[in-house]
C-alpha cells in the first residue's frame, strides 16, 4: 500500500483537540519572573531622558533595563536593531525600556512608573517620499551596520536598506517596438499576520554564559544562531526549544524577543523571565508585512505579446530591515510574473519609513507585487480589446520559456497555464460582459463578474540552505523521526509520515515524528519558511529511511546468508527477493539481531539523511541574473463576485484554485492548505490593512478595528484542484504549496469587480466603500 497520495488526518490531532499539546505560554518554571515592555508613543523621537528610579524601587521588581545598557544590534540579513531602543526611537511602538518582576501585575505597575522624556523628529511614512534626498534620515549609520556582502546592497545616506536591480534583454528597444505602452501604479498597506498564539518567550540565562530559551519561534537553529551572534556567545552555549506552535505565517521566523527576554535574566540573576506579547503589541511592536507601492510601465505588441516590462516597487520596510531586504530581493528576480518577456528592466528598494518594521510573511512579497502585475495583465488586455484569459495564454512561461533571471523553463518546471485553463473551466469563463449585459443585471440591484489571475513563487533562500533528518527504531519496530523544522499548523509533519512509511514500507501508525524541535538535540534545519520544508525535509526524511534500509540489509544479509541486492524490503520485513518466505523483521533488526544461541550482530538502526538546496548562485548585483530558486510552483485563481449597487458589498459567490504541486502528498492537507491560503487571500483583498494618523500611530491594533476574515466571509463555492508535474529532485515528485494559495486572490478579485462595473480599483484593500465609489464612478448607484 502506498501512502503517497492519501488523505489522512493530521498526526498530532489527538494532542491539539484534547488539550495535551503544550505551547510555550502553557510553561511554568521555578522561580519564573514576568516580563513587560515600555513602549514609545511617537513614530520618531529622541531620548533625552529615561529615569527608572521609581520602578527599580518597587517591591517584587528584579530587573530593569534600558537601551543604554545593552550594546548589541540584531538583525538578519541587515544587523540595524537595537534590542531596546538606543539614542532614539524609529517607530510608535518599539520598546524603550523593559522589566522583570514576580508577577505580571507588579511588571505592568513598574512599567508605569518609568519616566521617558522625548524630543521629536521629523517623520516619514510614504516610502516614495522616503526615497527623496530631503527625506529625514531613519538610520544615520546605516554605512556601518554589518550586512550580508554580495547579496544586499544598502546605500548609506539615505532610507534604502537594498537596492536590487534585474536587467534583461534591452527594455528600450522593446517599447520602441510596441504598439501601445500602458503605465499604472498600485498600493498596498502593511498587514498583520495575526496568528492564534502571539509571541511568546520563556529564557533563562545559566551560570558560565549559557542560555536556554523556549520560544514560540517557526525556526529553532535561526533563533541559535542569530542569538549568538547578536550576544556574542557561542552558539554550544545555547539552546532553543520550540514545543507546539500556534500560527506563524512568517510573522515567528527570525528573531524578535528572545534576546532581550535573556538578558532579563541575566539582569535578575539567572532566574527564568516569561515574556507574553499582547494581543495590542502583536499589531503595534512586532512586525507585520510590508506595504508596497508599485509602478508598472507594459509595452505590448499590436498581437498581445508583451514586449517590454519597466517595474519599480517601494517596499516600506518600516523602521527596520529585518526580513524585508530578502523580500525586496525576492520580488527582484519573480517580481515580473510567470510570464515569458524578453526585455525587462526590474527595481525594487527596501525602504526605511517610521512605520512599524515589516518581516516574513506567507507569500513572502508575491502577494503584494503579484497584486500589481496581475492587475495590471488584465488592464493592458482591456487597452488592446484582448480576452484577459487569452492574453494571459499568450504570455505565460511554457517549457523552453527563459525567466527573467536567465534560467531554461523545462518540462518539469510546473504549468502554468494548465493551472489558469483549469480554473477558466471551472468558473465557466467566457468574453468580457457587454455593456448591455452589465445594464441588464443592474435592474435587479446585484451585479456579477468574474476575474482571473495567476502567479509563481519559489522558495526565497540563501544558495547555503540545508537541513537533515534522523529515523531510528525504536524496541517495538516503530520509527522515530527527529527533524527541525517546524510544524505550525500547516500538517508537514504528516507528509513527513507519509514519506517515510512509503519509503520503509511500512503503516504510517508506526511512524512517530518527535514534536518538540530542540537545537540540543535535534538535527540541524535553516529555518521554517519559503515552502521548503516538505521539499527539503521530505528527502532528507527519504534518504535517513533510506540509510536504515541499508543498514538493516547489512545484518539480514548475514542473518538470511544472501548477497544484500538480493534482498527486498516490505511488510516490516527484509527478505530474500527470490524467495519471499525467507526474511527476516524489522523488530528482529531494530536493536541488533540476536541469533538462537545467542550470538548477536547489528545494534540499534539509525538513519541519518541531509539535503541542501542544489545548484542556486549569487545574483549578479547589476543585472540580476543568476539561478535563484530550487523549484517554481504555479496556479491561478478563478473568481465569480455579486456586488450590491446600493451598499458596495461584495460576495465572493464561487473561487476555484489550481496549482501544480509536481506530486500530491497529502490531499486532505494539501485542498485544506489551499483553502485557508485563499481566505486569508481574501482578508487582504477586501478589508485587511494597518491605518494610521498623521503622526504614525497606528489606529486599529485590535480585533475591534482590525478586521479579519470569519466564517461569514467564507466564499459559497471554493474548488480546488492540481496539476502534477513531478519535480524530478523533489520527494516522490513533490514541491511545495504552504504560501501559494494566499498570492493573487486579491487581483482576482478585483479584475472581477472591473469585469461587474468596468471601473479599476488599483488601491488595497477592496473595502465596500471604495467599491460603493467606484460603483458611483461608473453611474451605477
Amino acid at each position: 500500500m502506498s501512502y503517497i497520495g492519501k488523505g489522512i488526518p493530521r498526526v498530532e490531532s489527538f494532542e491539539k483537540v484534547t488539550g495535551i499539546a503544550k505551547y510555550v505560554n502553557d510553561l511554568m518554571l521555578p522561580g519564573m519572573l514576568y516580563a513587560k515592555m515600555l513602549l514609545s508613543p511617537h513614530a520618531h523621537a529622541k531620548i533625552k531622558r529615561i529615569d527608572v528610579s521609581r520602578a527599580k524601587e518597587l517591591p517584587g521588581v528584579k530587573a530593569v533595563l534600558t537601551g543604554e545598557e545593552l550594546n548589541y544590534k540584531q538583525g538578519l540579513y541587515l544587523r540595524d536593531k537595537d534590542i531596546l531602543a538606543k539614542g532614539k526611537v524609529r517607530y510608535q511602538g518599539e520598546p524603550v525600556a523593559a522589566v522583570a518582576a514576580v508577577s505580571e501585575e507588579i511588571a505592568e505597575q513598574a512599567i508605569s512608573l518609568i519616566e521617558v522624556e522625548y524630543e521629536l523628529l521629523p517623520t516619514v511614512f510614504d516610502p516614495v517620499e522616503a526615497i527623496k534626498k530631503d527625506a529625514p534620515l531613519v538610520h544615520e549609520e546605516l554605512g556601518s551596520y554589518e550586512f550580508m556582502k554580495g547579496v544586499f546592497h544598502p546605500v548609506p545616506g539615505t532610507n534604502i536598506a537594498n537596492h536590487h536591480k534585474l536587467r534583461k534583454g534591452d527594455v528600450e528597444k522593446g517599447f520602441k517596438e510596441s504598439y501601445k505602452i500602458i503605465e499604472n501604479e498600485f498600493r498596498m498597506p502593511q498587514v498583520a499576520h495575526v496568528p492564534m498564539e502571539t509571541h511568546v518567550v520563556i529564557a533563562e540565562w545559566l551560570p558560565n554564559d549559557r542560555i536556554k530559551v523556549y520560544t514560540s519561534a517557526q525556526s529553532p537553529f535561526a533563533v541559535r544562531n542569530l542569538m549568538s551572534v547578536t550576544l556574542g556567545i557561542p552558539h554550544a552555549r545555547i539552546e532553543v526549544e520550540v514545543p507546539y506552535l500556534g500560527g506563524g505565517f512568517g510573522g515567528k521566523a527570525g528573531i524578535h524577543l528572545e534576546p532581550l527576554t535573556a538578558l532579563l535574566s541575566k539582569k535578575a540573576g539567572g532566574r527564568p523571565v516569561k515574556l507574553v506579547a499582547k494581543r495590542e503589541e502583536e499589531f503595534n511592536t512586532l512586525p507585520c508585512r510590508q506595504a508596497l507601492v508599485a509602478r508598472i510601465k507594459t509595452g505590448v505588441s499590436k498581437e498581445g505579446r508583451i514586449l517590454a516590462q519597466e517595474i519599480t516597487y517601494y517596499w516600506d520596510a518600516g523602521a527596520y530591515a529585518d526580513y524585508g531586504v530578502n523580500i525586496g530581493r525576492a520580488a527582484g528576480y519573480s517580481g515580473a510574473g510567470p510570464y515569458d518577456i524578453e526585455n525587462v528592466k526590474l527595481d525594487s528598494y527596501t525602504i526605511y519609513t517610521n512605520h512599524v518594521f515589516g518581516t516574513a510573511y506567507r507569500g513572502f512579497g508575491h502577494v503584494e507585487f503579484m497584486w500589481a502585475i496581475e492587475r495590471q495583465m488584465d488592464m493592458v488586455a482591456h487597452e488592446i480589446g484582448m480576452d484577459p484569459y487569452e492574453f494571459r495564454m499568450k504570455n505565460v512561461l511554457k517549457p523552453g520559456s527563459i525567466t527573467i533571471t536567465g534560467e531554461k523553463i523545462r518540462e518539469n518546471t510546473g504549468r502554468v497555464d494548465k493551472c489558469l485553463e483549469s480554473v477558466a473551466k471551472e468558473i465557466g469563463w467566457s468574453k468580457r460582459k457587454t455593456d448591455e449585459e452589465r445594464k441588464a443585471e443592474i435592474a435587479n440591484g446585484k451585479i456579477t463578474g468574474k476575474g482571473l489571475a495567476v502567479l509563481h513563487k519559489a522558495p526565497a533562500m540563501p544558495t547555503f540552505t540545508s537541513c537533515s533528518a534522523v529515523a531510528k527504531f525504536n524496541d517495538d519496530g516503530t520509527v522515530s523521526i527527529s527533524v527541525s523544522g517546524t510544524d505550525m499548523g500547516q500538517g508537514t509533519y504528516t507528509a513527513l509520515a507519509q514519506i517515510a512509511a512509503d519509503t520503509l514500507k511500512m503503516p504510517v501508525e508506526k511512524i512517530i515524528m518527535v514534536w518538540d524541535c530542540d537545537t540540543k538535540t535535534d538535527p540541524y534545519d535553516w529555518q521554517t519558511v519559503a515552502s521548503r520544508f516538505l521539499f527539503m525535509g521530505g528527502n532528507a526524511v527519504i534518504r535517513a529511511c533510506n540509510d536504515m534500509i541499508e543498514q538493516m540489509k547489512e545484518v539480514a544479509s548475514a542473518v538470511l546468508r544472501a548477497p544484500k541486492d538480493e534482498l527486498e524490503i516490505g511488510d516490516e520485513r527484509v527478505y530474500i527477493k527470490h524467495n519471499p518466505d525467507e526474511y527476516v523483521t524489522y523488530k528482529e533488526l531494530a536493536l541488533g539481531y540476536v541469533y538462537p544461541n545467542g550470538n548477536a550482530i547489528g545494534g540499534p538502526i539509525i538513519g541519518r539523511g541531509k539535503y541542501i538546496a542544489q545548484g542556486l548562485t549569487i545574483l549578479d548585483p547589476e543585472t540580476g541574473q543568476g539561478l535563484p530558486a530550487i523549484d517554481w510552483t504555479y496556479g491561478a485563481h478563478g473568481v465569480e463576485v455579486e456586488i450590491d449597487i446600493k451598499t458596495g458589498d461584495l460576495r465572493i459567490k464561487k473561487i476555484a484554485s489550481t496549482f501544480d504541486v509536481g506530486k500530491v502528498i497529502n490531499k486532505l492537507l494539501a485542498e485544506g492548505q489551499v483553502k485557508g491560503g485563499v481566505v486569508q487571500g481574501i482578508g487582504t483583498g477586501l478589508f485587511e490593512g494597518y491605518i494610521y494618523n498623521k503622526e504614525g500611530k497606528l489606529l486599529n491594533n485590535s480585533f475591534t478595528d482590525y478586521k479579519i476574515p470569519t466564517a461569514k466571509d467564507i466564499p459559497d463555492e471554493i474548488v480546488t484542484d492540481f496539476v502534477e508535474t513531478p519535480q524530478l529532485d523533489g520527494p516522490y515528485g513533490a514541491r511545495g504549496v504552504a504560501e501559494h494559495p494566499m498570492i493573487s486572490v486579491n487581483a482576482a478579485i478585483a479584475n472581477a469587480i472591473y469585469d461587474a462595473i468596468g471601473v479599476n480599483i488599483n488601491d488595497q484593500p477592496l473595502t465596500s466603500e471604495r467599491i460603493w465609489k467606484a460603483l458611483k464612478e461608473a453611474g451605477l448607484n
